[in-house]
């Protein structure tokens, strides 16, 4: 399918999703959702089906239609441990990535090694506000913190921006989302979110940590298990709890809170191009722009 034909008819279905959410909405809240670009599939968070329409690094923009959340947001330290995990057999212990099928727009850097690095404690991600220090979860989740550490030794973090600000206002959650090499951030991108690392691999330590604030968790698309990349996302809020199982988690954040606090309370961009209608592209208004990666 050519970019042109994929393009229109994600139009289509977007039309054909708004009239659904219309007729239903004095019915149901609004959906929930979060994910990373997968082929026609909708995902939570809002990052969804593939196309071939990529996404630059261009400075964010205010100009589109904005709203800020109300709920408040403690800078103080999230609470929630990493449960104690007897050290794993290095020997034992192997990972598996496979090449994303599903058409999402790629930077692709080649495949992490099968043999994870279990010694691995801290991820730091150095932002243009600062420091967000997260305590891995590496013996729960090695091969999440494997893919993590390789993509980090290519830089294929550095310079990207992070594209999804959720809150309860907009999608019932509170969460900030990046890893999409291709998103402008900028709240008029159609397709912020579905940008990828080429491969995909399986779930890790599925419920080992509630999504409470401060909780740090990949991104996949919804009812597409194992179909983990390199978008991840912060847990902002208490509300971020109520998703399932379906996510895997692979830290806590120590340091840095405070930065994560500043861009939630800021507010975000409504994206009314976003090509799915799902609120993928709603960026936050104070950009975030990932400058390293390193795990230690």
């Amino acid at each position: 399918m050519s970019g042109e034909d994929r393009q229109s008819r994600l139009a289509q279905e977007h039309k054909e999703r708004q009239a659904q959410r219309a007729e239903q909405a004095t019915k149901t809240k609004r959906n929930i959702f979060i994910g990373a670009g997968a082929a026609v599939v909708v995902v939570a968070g809002g990052v969804i089906a593939a196309t071939t329409l990529i996404g630059g690094n261009s400075e964010g923009s205010t100009s589109a239609a904005e709203s800020s959340p109300t709920a408040s947001a403690s800078s103080a330290l999230p609470t929630t441990p990493i449960a104690p995990t007897a050290p794993a057999d290095a020997s034992k212990v192997s990972c598996s990535y496979r090449k994303d099928t599903s058409g999402s727009p790629a930077k692709k850097v080649g495949m992490p090694p099968g043999k994870p690095n279990l010694k691995l404690k801290t991820m730091t991600i150095t932002t243009n506000h600062g420091a967000i220090v997260i305590d891995l979860a590496t013996a729960q989740a090695p091969c999440s913190v494997n893919s993590l550490a390789f993509l980090a030794k290519k830089n294929f973090y550095d310079d990207t921006k992070c594209h999804r600000l959720a809150t309860p206002e907009n999608s019932g959650l509170a969460m900030l989302q990046c890893g999409d090499p291709q998103a402008k951030a900028d709240g008029k991108n159609p397709t912020d979110g579905q940008g990828s690392s080429g491969y995909v691999f399986n779930d890790e330590n599925l419920g080992g940590i509630p999504f409470t604030k401060g909780t740090v968790a990949l991104a996949q698309p919804q009812e597409a298990a194992n179909q983990n990349g390199s978008q991840f996302w912060f847990s902002l809020g208490d509300e971020t709890a109520q998703l399932g199982a379906d996510y895997t988690p692979f830290g806590v954040v120590s340091k840095g809170m405070d930065i994560l606090d500043k861009v939630y309370k800021g507010g975000w961009i409504t994206n009314p191009d976003d090509i799915t209608g799902d609120g993928g592209s709603t960026a936050p208004k104070i950009p975030v722009v990932i400058k390293d990666v390193k795990l230690s």
